[in-house]
């Protein structure tokens, strides 16, 4: 059977009617996410399953438990060195991290959702320490 114009017009017709109607946000480019954006999710979600708190992390990284908030929620766009400090403080490398956050946002743009199947085993953080009593000085806390 050869196929003419006006099979494929009927075709296209009658199939369409079983489609939802586009509507005008359809055609509208979906604004990408920020990195900074997708980086706090991301830290927020290490977080929450290592059964940490804000302090506890802000603690571990020698920042403010605002500031790590502000991060988490994509509202600082934090330096290289504080991403290290708080992926550090979470038990990640800054590799890790990084490549998460790269596959979030590539699945965002493909429309898809991330699986971490490939993730480590989740363990709790240590508890922390209490600094040791400095005589007379400041105490300093780097976090790697």
């Amino acid at each position: 059977m050869h196929w003419s114009s006006t099979h494929a017009r009927w075709w296209d017709e009658r199939m369409s009617a079983h489609l939802l109607p586009r509507t005008a946000t359809d055609d509208a480019p979906r604004q990408e996410q920020l990195w900074r954006e997708v980086l706090g999710a991301r830290l927020r979600a290490l977080r929450i399953r290592r059964g940490a708190t804000l302090a506890d992390v802000a603690a571990r990284a020698g920042i403010a438990p605002q500031y790590l908030s502000e991060v988490e929620r994509g509202r600082k766009d934090p330096s290289s060195e504080m991403v290290a400090a708080i992926a550090g403080a979470l038990g990640v490398t800054l590799l890790d991290l990084t490549v998460q956050v790269a596959r979030s946002l590539e699945a965002d743009r493909a429309g898809a959702v991330v699986l971490d199947l490939a993730a480590r085993p989740v363990r709790a953080l240590p508890p922390i320490a209490a600094p040791p009593q400095a005589r007379g000085g400041a105490v300093l806390a780097l976090a790697a």
